[in-house]
């Protein structure tokens, strides 16, 4: 089974059913297929071949959707990339993987047409969004702008929809790359098969009993894996979709989930932290409401006893994933009562267990690091041979047959009696900030990007709202005065918007190593 077949065949079988609600408007499979395919053949007149890669520059939005359908059925592998994401970063995404060609839209044309100013792959931009086509071939025209971006295909919902060209696929080939930070600062690109992405998603909806007539609320970004499953998901299942751009106005977020009856609310702390907040939320009927999930970053104890206060109808799932397998863990719901801190045990058709420094297996009741088995591991780092040998590493001999590779998680667990799973920190110091990660060295790099610093150090520290928030401690050079207002500033120029430091400590200087290397132990 391919990706898409998911999505092929919901429209198959449930061609009217309402598949997707966007903006306002309400898409029925049959049109999103109607509009998948024609952009599939575009993708393929286009010159896509199997496995090159497409990048999806996109909020939340029809488009989004229909690109994903459309570049799997094309026989290539999407990218979907965080539409906060910098010019510099960006750039650096298109050119290490090597991409193709570029989904994106109008609003974002300041990122994306400096980033293609520094690319040579990208064969063409297809430019989606409020103005006309007319207006977008103008802009195309523009001398400003980069000439190969082009206005988006257009789309007849009147016309058959055409049959791609069925490439020659099987479930080992690529369906997407998923770039995601790490602690040397350079993101990396997880590459992901079908087989990856079919049993996760195969996973996940079992586990959480997702159903044909659920209506999934969809606030996450798609470019994060816990937004785009979402919308495999409910693929894979015949349900609603309905999708907001962002919870930056949790208000609107509930009148629409009042008004579309949402049964499911899949959601991060801060989007948790942000409802809990509001004093107008006991007015807004969410009797519909049947199905909570979180992931990101632990709920504390106290904002699980809230939740489930406010939404005593709704079954509350705590979960653990990470992008190299998509989910690892999940906390059965009766589970709550007697470990609400457990962020479960593995998941179907996974197995997950605890090492030592040595790599030797650990007991129940150990602590070490977590490894995970199954097939939703990913195939490895784009390109980066060395980083995937330190995740991905050969599996225990079964039945005298050679295992197949193993994902070392770079966490830190421990486990009860009964097996089940506790978090208890990273290996690396990777923050998550408002159910994003933040890569410190990145954090850092902008610092030192700054006139006047010398050096730098960034930590997360605990923050109700955001789980963890970003913290820079600043030394500064020699006669130069900065304030965290500057900083902050100065980061926010360079950095997506979660990744800029709410704090700034200006310090004197940086604890080191033997080696000469900034120690952050003891920071916080």
């Amino acid at each position: 089974m391919l990706l898409h077949d998911f999505f092929l065949h919901s429209a198959a079988q449930r061609p009217e059913h309402t598949a997707l609600v966007s903006d306002g408007q309400r898409h029925s499979f049959a049109q999103l297929q109607q509009r998948a395919a024609q952009l599939a053949r575009h993708l393929q007149a286009q010159g896509l071949q199997r496995g090159d890669r497409v990048a999806l520059f996109m909020d939340n939005r029809v488009e989004m959707v229909c690109a994903v359908w459309a570049v799997l059925q094309a026989g290539g592998v999407f990218m979907p990339i965080n539409p906060l994401t910098k010019a510099d970063k960006l750039a650096y995404m298109l050119n290490d993987a090597r991409a193709r060609l570029l989904l994106t839209q109008d609003t974002l044309a300041g990122v994306w047409q400096a980033a293609l100013a520094h690319n040579t792959t990208v064969a063409a931009a297809w430019v989606c969004g409020e103005a006309p086509a007319a207006s977008q071939a103008d802009a195309a025209a523009d001398a400003t702008t980069d000439a190969r971006a082009q206005p988006w295909p257009a789309v007849n919902d009147a016309a058959e929809a055409p049959t791609p060209i069925a490439p020659l696929l099987i479930d080992q080939d690529l369906a997407a790359i998923i770039y995601t930070s790490g602690s040397t600062g350079d993101p990396k690109g997880v590459m992901l098969s079908h087989l990856n992405m079919v049993s996760a998603c195969t996973s996940v909806s079992s586990y959480l009993g997702l159903r044909a007539d659920d209506t999934v609320l969809c606030a996450l970004p798609l470019a994060f894996d816990y937004g785009l499953y979402q919308m495999l998901m409910c693929a894979r299942v015949g349900a609603t979709l309905v999708l907001e751009r962002s919870f930056t106005f949790p208000v609107k977020v509930l009148e629409v989930m009042v008004r579309e009856r949402v049964s499911v609310f899949p959601g991060v702390p801060t989007m948790f932290s942000m409802l809990m907040s509001l004093q107008s939320l006991p007015g807004f009927d969410l009797g519909a409401l049947r199905m909570i999930t979180n992931t990101a970053a632990a709920l504390s104890e106290a904002h699980i006893q809230r939740l489930r206060a406010l939404f005593p109808q709704a079954t509350l799932f705590s979960m653990y994933g990470l992008t190299e397998c998509k989910r690892v863990t999940y906390l059965p719901p009766e589970q709550l009562d007697i470990r609400p801190t457990s962020v479960g045990r593995g998941m179907p058709n996974e197995e997950v267990w605890l090492v030592d420094e040595a790599g030797k297996r650990l007991p129940h009741g150990s602590t070490g690091e977590l490894v995970v088995r199954g097939s939703n591991v990913m195939l490895g780092y784009w390109d980066k041979p060395e980083a995937t040998a330190q995740r991905l590493k050969p599996g225990p001999a079964i039945g005298g047959q050679a295992g197949a590779p193993v994902l070392f998680t770079g966490d830190l667990f421990r486990t009860d009696s009964e097996g089940y799973l506790y978090f208890v920190a990273r290996k690396d110091d990777i923050i998550k900030s408002r159910g994003e990660k933040v890569s410190p060295k990145e954090v850092e790099n902008a610092l030192y990007g700054i006139e006047g610093v010398l050096e730098a150090a960034v930590i997360g520290v605990p923050d109700e709202l955001l789980g963890q928030a970003v913290k820079a401690f600043v030394v500064c050079r020699p006669g130069v005065t900065l304030t965290e207002r500057e900083v902050i500033r100065q980061c926010l120029a360079r950095l997506e918007n979660f990744m800029a430091p709410k704090h700034v400590e200006f310090v004197d200087t940086l604890p080191k190593t033997d080696t000469g290397k900034i120690k952050k132990t003891g920071l916080a």
